[in-house]
């Protein structure tokens, strides 16, 4: 996906061949994060800042979820791969990572990385798309880093983007006094929005999100729930009874039965009070509990500014399920697999330069073919070659601007 990057961070899409004084090629990830920064004075430094951020990502790819645990691995790296990082005398100590993760501007460190990530990820199939009709679909969706604490005693709130069709984080943003509304702009502005769909949960189905996309030629798959109330209590209005079932799915999981239909209604434009609608869309899902018989029923309504020629039921439906990509591939897996809502890391930007390592190195190794990201860091925690090889990877696409 063309990422929308200054002249510092499209440097981060061509790197990787280029040699180093001694004759030996670094590490890819070294050179992309050469570009970065560095806040620190330069009497006293021992490592170079590339090199401090790239073990604290080789380090956390092989699952470390703490500084300590940064340290140590760094301390157990083989002298054999010390010339790959840059690393002249010793790996760097656990106070030189702190000061390191605590000082860098996060806002250009997650521009940079997310970039590069976007460089390297392969480009998907056609069917693998919205639909298969072309569309090109991000999720977006804040997240609450329940261990990290701003000086004012704060959680660090983070507003992230993710990719419908594979599940690469796209980069995220600082939520600034709670206004996650607010972060969608920000966030956004760093994409290529032309012929984008962005989803959003009922909290982000704003008129001012809705003109922003449209000026940027992107377009927008919202929920509506009471937070509209007069959105809401049109589209319950709509003639749903008259209206066919456009789509079926049916389903078997997690100990349940899920039955998913979906009405459509077009050419809603004069009907809605919401900017540049055209279709209005009812969700019902239905789920038993095999082992009990519980059943439960929820109506969901969602609403979207594509065309039918572009977005027929079938899409419509990949475009509600796919919005939990966001959720069940990065969020849940930060959580699960990085343990991050336990994390006690808390002081400056080191939770929030965490959580962009952790988005980069679950990205890397998609990239890498490995979708299983529990059993990825499994296998570069055993294997130093492992790592090495996922942070080499080169770019396959240009990042342009």
């Amino acid at each position: 996906m063309p990422v929308a990057v200054s002249p510092l961070i499209r440097l981060a899409g061509t790197v990787g061949d280029h040699e180093c004084g001694d004759g030996l090629v670094p590490l890819v990830v070294w050179r992309v994060l050469e570009t970065v920064p560095d806040p620190r004075r330069a009497r006293g430094r021992r490592h170079g800042l590339a090199t401090v951020l790239a073990v604290a990502l080789g380090a956390v790819l092989a699952g470390a979820r703490s500084l300590s645990a940064i340290a140590d691995w760094a301390g157990d790296l083989p002298a054999w791969s010390w010339r790959r990082w840059r690393i002249a005398r010793c790996s760097p100590s656990l106070s030189t990572i702190r000061r390191v993760l605590m000082a860098v501007d996060a806002d250009v460190l997650d521009a940079v990385l997310h970039a590069w990530l976007a460089a390297v990820e392969p480009a998907p199939s056609a069917p693998r798309e919205a639909g298969g009709a072309g569309l090109r679909a991000v999720a977006v969706d804040g997240k609450t880093a329940r261990g990290g604490l701003r000086a004012d005693g704060t959680r660090v709130q983070l507003f992230s983007m993710v990719a419908h069709a594979t599940g690469m984080p796209l980069g995220q943003v600082e939520i600034v006094k709670g206004d996650e509304v607010g972060a969608f702009a920000t966030a956004l502005d760093r994409l290529d929005l032309h012929g984008l769909v962005v989803t959003g949960d009922a909290l982000h189905t704003q008129r001012a999100h809705a003109h922003y996309l449209h000026r940027h030629g992107g377009h927008y798959f919202f929920l509506a729930k009471a937070n509209q109330p007069t959105l809401y209590a049109r589209l319950e209005a709509l003639p749903w009874s008259r209206v066919p079932q456009a789509h079926l799915e049916q389903g078997k999981g997690h100990g349940r039965r899920e039955t998913r239909t979906l009405q459509v209604i077009s050419a809603l434009r004069p009907r809605l009070p919401f900017p540049h609608a055209r279709q209005a869309v009812r969700i019902v899902r239905e789920r038993v509990e095999v082992a009990t018989g519980v059943y439960e029923r929820e109506v969901v309504y969602a609403i979207t500014d594509l065309r039918d020629d572009v977005a027929g039921p079938a899409v419509l439906a990949r475009l509600a399920r796919g919005h939990w990509a966001i959720e069940n591939k990065i969020h849940y897996v930060r959580d699960v697999t990085f343990a991050e809502d336990a994390s006690r890391i808390r002081t400056g930007n080191a939770p929030r330069v965490m959580a962009t390592l952790r988005n980069i190195a679950i990205g890397l190794a998609r990239a890498a073919g490995q979708p299983n990201i529990a059993a990825a860091t499994r296998h570069c925690a055993n294997r130093i070659d492992n790592v090495i090889t996922i942070l080499d990877q080169p770019a396959r696409k240009t990042v342009t601007a």
